[in-house]
């Protein structure tokens, strides 16, 4: 964490920003190694420009604080009885802030921004594009931890693979794929798991419910899990029987769509062209219209964090930066196909940190 900090601080010089407030949530786990979650309850942190780091905080998350940062933290709790503007005004004055303060445009609220700017004059700008480019390019422990959350999804997208067959319900599918993911090491999951079949699969966020699997079924498995901190998210598409001819080749069509994308994957390409390589191939076999979504988003601590990767992200990407690949196609009525892996960039091109098989799988119908 303390490179990572000095890495922060030469950010802030970079931008010419004096100081940066940090919110609870992904961008203070990611400078701090804090998992403190925004409440209703008043919470901003400081980096200096010399790399100091300033906390105003509730009482009750003081300890939580000490014994889970991993870099030095000063701390200005507050209690309910005397509220934040005190703590808050007696950190302002001792880190001397003025010029100009970086804050987190998707996240700070008007609560704070107002608290701030009514004690300080400074001026306002966007660091998100600041956290976005540290964030985007992951070091090794950070790729190990997402190699461990993609083992774990992988675990227990196995299990729910294993247990799906008509009569079961989308639900009850979604129960065995978490409860795998958990005992593969998740702390929790990337986002809620889905599980859509027969025409709900038609549906790209469909909300898994009591629907019973049938015979004939395409069935979507989109899930992640989080371990270290870190998110997984695969999807993968199963068949209850043989599906009828049209829709084993809408599957083979959104498989070379996804190996598409990954072909073009190396240090240097754009979201745009691995965009346009996976969208092309269903395009040109007559599906355009029902890619309805991007091909994919970033991964990391967020489950969708930048770079996003579609036809408007025209910046060239490192090497380290992960991203998925996850291109679609979704036909009303009667169902949908989704397969996405987790990529990283390296020196030889792109590396799926998930290794699920790809070809389709046929549940038994019976």
């Amino acid at each position: 964490m303390t490179d990572r900090l000095v890495r922060v601080q030469a950010a802030l010089a970079e931008a010419e920003l004096d100081a940066l407030a940090i919110m609870p949530g992904a961008n203070m786990r990611y400078v701090l190694g804090l998992t403190i979650h925004l409440s209703e309850r008043f919470a901003v942190a400081f980096c200096t420009d010399d790399g100091e780091i300033h906390m105003v905080l509730p009482e009750l998350e003081a300890p939580r604080v000490n014994a889970e940062a991993q870099v030095p933290v000063t701390l200005y709790p507050w209690t309910d009885a005397e509220g934040y503007e005190p703590a808050l005004a007696r950190c302002i004055d001792t880190i001397d802030l003025d010029g100009i303060l970086g804050v987190e445009y998707t996240r700070m609220r008007v609560l704070e921004l107002r608290a701030i700017e009514e004690l300080r004059p400074v001026g306002i700008v966007d660091a998100d594009p600041l956290f976005s480019a540290l964030r985007m390019v992951k070091d090794e422990d950070e790729l190990a931890s997402m190699r461990r959350a993609a083992a774990a999804v992988e675990a227990g997208l196995r299990a729910a693979v294993a247990f799906a067959r008509p009569g079961v319900t989308e639900q009850e599918v979604v129960k065995v794929w978490e409860d795998g993911m958990v005992a593969a090491g998740a702390t929790t999951f990337s986002f809620g798991t889905i599980v859509a079949s027969g025409p709900n699969s038609a549906n790209p966020h469909h909300t898994p419910s009591n629907r019973k699997l049938a015979l004939g079924d395409l069935v979507i498995l989109d899930g992640g899990a989080v371990v270290d901190g870190y998110c997984s998210d695969i999807t993968r598409t199963v068949a209850v029987g043989t599906p009828p001819a049209d829709l084993q080749q809408v599957y083979e069509v959104v498989k070379a769509a996804n190996a598409a994308g990954l072909a073009v994957v190396k240090p240097g390409v754009s979201g745009a062209q691995i965009d346009q390589a996976a969208r092309a191939v269903i395009t040109q076999a007559g599906f355009g219209p029902q890619f309805v979504h991007r091909t994919g988003h970033g991964l990391g601590i967020e489950d969708h964090e930048p770079p996003y990767i579609n036809a408007g992200d025209a910046a060239p990407l490192a090497q380290g930066t992960t991203f998925t690949i996850e291109p679609g196609v979704y036909l009303p009525g009667q169902g949908g196909v989704r397969i996405e892996d987790d990529v990283v960039i390296t020196v030889q091109g792109g590396e799926c940190l998930t290794t699920f098989e790809r070809d389709l799988i046929i549940v038994p119908a019976h």
